[in-house]
């Protein structure tokens, strides 16, 4: 749910506003409104486009450290701002040379390619021929067009053939014209030997540059995490005050900011002792207050999927309990195979003792789908691709396990139950809005289409209602349709009424039947998982057959590791891509979910 906030304002003596500041920062409930846009704001961006520096820098610092065996991180060192420039232009600097040093390496290693065509030979000799009266010209040329009468007219001295184009070089008299049809190539100035010597001193060179950088990462990344800390709070302070507005020549500052409701009467006593001035206020149309979500153990697990499309607002209601079911069932149904649902469950088990405590949820919302999968796939009957309907063990239990006639059925039933669920939340949610009768008319649509399914539908599922629950389900979606048609706006005109009545139904009739349509994916996506796992499983006996048997059970082995890897990593990625899209898709567009809610950040130290 949306936490409830409170809206307040503080008026401090300039003198006391520092203290009052640290005061605020120790309480942290206070989120602190916006008035001013900090684009506009000079030292405000300075301060980001430092932390945006730090944190690339850090970023490079982790992969650095996770790539090295047993790092031992140094504890952090408090630095000044100047310290902690110096320490940025200093690693950057290191990187600037690394990236300099790369690119040498890349010219020098061409040019070594290229003179090993042509052989180890020294230039100071060319450069004695020289003196002594003759030029030393290389040329390169199709092997086609190389012509060995050159040999007798200019002293043509063949050298190598390579990829079909022929390496010479002349030799002739200073001043004498040469009239070859060939190019003269760019050539390296240094010979072999030297390109190899100067290479390794720069392989050197790195290597003592990546040992240098590898020690920063070590001893300074929890420095930099500690610089960007302070930074942060750097850059809280510096927009709190940008915030404030300054009455009364500047001696009066005036704050305005949110606190959740919850937490506002200990904030008061707390500003109470030392006597600031603070006055509740009213929250007014407009207002944009910052969400703060508040869920149980279970819908918190899936708190990340709402902000990856948009907080609600504040006047919304929290999407997240309501779709987190239904993507745990999604998730299964897509999955389609209860082995791969318990190896998931599984896996995330035994990492949640070893990870970082941060990634801790993330795990157990995985161990939640996992779940879910093994459920789904144990009762459609796949188990590691082995189709458990085939297996004389379950024969005594085979009718109970859904087939795919069924599940595409299913899927379409569910697609149908979270677009009347969803059509139920806009309903409600527009009569805690703009009041009740507002939400009549949307509700009615809901016993409209729930009445209209039992009666038609219900028949294609070989359920069979009695005549009279047959028109009480009619005379519902009779009534409904009355309300739909003549309240739907309140206050309007019967035939205003009316008219947007027909083009709701027009609406209702046409999306309808297309976001119905659209969950049959969830079958086909379950399927196809099971069906590649069955196909493995058939690729590993086909292929071994005929070997020994030790190596046929190393074989298949082998091949059912690899295919069920790539099998589960497919059906990971389209299990949350395709529910995500249902959710963020069907199911927003019906509940009528706005988003664009602002996240709840208190001020406080970092």
């Amino acid at each position: 749910m949306i936490v409830k906030m409170s809206k307040y304002a503080f008026m401090v003596y300039h003198k006391e506003y520092d203290t009052f500041l640290a005061q605020l920062r120790e309480l942290g409930v206070v989120h602190v409104k916006e008035n001013k846009s900090i684009l506009d704001n000079a030292e405000l961006q300075d301060i980001l486009a430092l932390r945006k520096r730090i944190n690339l820098l850090m970023r490079y610092f982790k992969g650095l450290n996770a790539a090295t065996k047993d790092v031992q991180l140094a504890p952090a060192r408090e630095l000044d701002k100047k310290a902690g420039l110096k320490l940025l232009q200093k690693i950057e600097e290191l990187q600037d040379k690394k990236v300099q040093l790369q690119s040498v390496k890349a010219s020098l290693e061409k040019d070594i390619a290229y003179m090993e065509i042509w052989g180890d030979f020294s230039w100071a000799n060319f450069n004695r021929l020289k003196k002594a009266g003759y030029d030393i010209t290389f040329w390169t040329c199709p092997t086609a067009k190389y012509e060995p009468k050159w040999g007798d007219e200019y002293n043509a001295v063949l050298i190598n053939n390579f990829q079909s184009v022929t390496y010479f070089l002349t030799i002739t008299k200073v001043g004498t014209p040469i009239d070859i049809d060939a190019e003269r190539p760019k050539m390296p100035d240094r010979g072999l030997q030297k390109l190899n010597a100067r290479l390794d001193l720069l392989q050197q060179e790195m290597k003592a540059l990546d040992a240098e950088i590898k020690k920063l990462a070590a001893s300074d990344y929890n420095t930099l995490d500690l610089f960007d800390k302070n930074l942060q709070n750097e850059f809280n302070l510096s927009n709190v005050l940008v915030q404030t507005d300054r009455q009364a020549g500047e001696k009066l500052m005036l704050l305005e900011g949110w606190v959740p409701t919850e937490k506002a009467q200990a904030m008061e006593e707390a500003l109470e002792k030392d006597n600031y001035f603070y006055q509740a206020q009213e929250i007014e149309e407009g207002d944009k207050v910052p969400i703060l979500l508040k869920n149980g153990k279970f819908a918190k697990l899936y708190e990340p999927i709402t902000r990856m499309f948009s907080l609600p607002n504040y006047g919304e209601f929290d999407p997240t309990p309501f779709f987190a079911p239904f993507f745990m069932l999604f998730f299964g149904l897509c999955f389609g195979d209860g082995g791969y649902g318990l190896l998931v469950m599984l896996v995330c088990t035994i990492l949640k003792r070893k990870v970082n405590p941060d990634f801790k949820p993330f795990l157990s919302l995985f161990q939640y789908l996992g779940l879910a999968a093994l459920i789904v796939g144990t009762c459609t009957g796949s188990f590691f691709g082995i189709a458990l309907v085939d297996i004389p063990a379950f024969a005594s239990v085979k009718d109970y396990f859904v087939s795919s006639d069924n599940l595409m059925t299913f899927s379409i039933i569910i697609g149908l139950v979270q677009i009347l669920f969803g059509k139920t939340i806009a309903a409600l949610k527009i009569m805690s809005q703009k009041g009740k009768k507002y939400g009549i008319a949307p509700l009615a649509w809901v016993f409209i289409i729930l009445a209209l399914c039992l009666v038609f539908g219900l028949p294609m599922l070989n359920v069979q209602l009695p005549e009279m629950v047959k028109n009480v389900f009619l005379v519902i979606a009779g009534l409904g349709l009355l309300v739909a048609f003549l309240y739907n706006t309140p206050g309007k005109n019967i035939f205003l009424n009316f008219g947007t009545g027909l083009w709701n139904t027009y609406n209702m009739a046409s999306g309808l039947l297309g976001d119905t349509l659209s969950y049959i994916r969830l079958f086909a996506i379950g399927l196809t998982g099971a069906i590649l796992g069955g196909v493995f499983n058939s690729l590993a006996v086909d292929m071994t057959e005929g070997l020994n048997v030790v190596l046929r059970v190393i074989c298949m082995l082998l091949i059912l590791l690899v295919g069920h890897a790539i099998n589960i990593g497919l059906c990971t990625i389209s299990s949350l891509v395709h529910p995500l899209r249902l959710i963020f898709v069907e199911y927003y567009k019906n509940a009528e979910f706005e988003g664009g809610g602002k996240a709840y950040e208190p001020f406080k130290k970092a």
